[in-house]
């Protein structure tokens, strides 16, 4: 099983026509856990594999969490984005991660980039915060 951060900025990334703030993924994983993400590249995801969503706006921090459907898929109608990748978030994971975020520094994240893997020494932070 892999672990990795994705990166979600509100103010540029959109999910169902919404901003994708954590209030918006929060929402979401009660209502419509079922997502269909963009990828820049093709990453060596596996179903079973988790997404931590890593928001950039207000605050930098992991706020959800959700588990990897399928392995990614090309969308050759989308230049800028050509891969695809389906997950369901995990609700109750995601309200718990809701309610007391990792932040940046519990992550020792250094540059952002827009899908990465976990660090191992945040994952335990990780799965802690978010009760699993």
């Amino acid at each position: 099983m892999g672990d990795w951060i994705y990166i979600l900025d509100p103010n540029k990334d959109t999910v169902d026509g919404e901003p994708s703030g954590k209030e918006t993924i929060h929402r979401l994983a009660q209502e419509e856990p079922e997502l269909d993400l963009w990828l820049s590249r093709r990453n060596r995801m596996s179903p079973g594999d988790r997404l931590w969503f890593f928001f950039s706006r207000p605050e930098s921090a992991v706020a959800a969490v959700a588990e990897v459907d399928a392995e990614p898929y090309e969308d050759p109608a989308d230049p800028e984005f050509p891969y695809r990748v389906e997950a369901t978030l995990l609700p109750e994971a995601t309200d718990a991660l809701y309610g007391s975020p990792v932040g940046r520094e519990e992550l020792g994240l250094g540059q952002v980039r827009s899908v990465q893997k976990v660090k191992p020494e945040a994952l335990s932070v990780l799965l802690a915060r978010a009760g699993l």
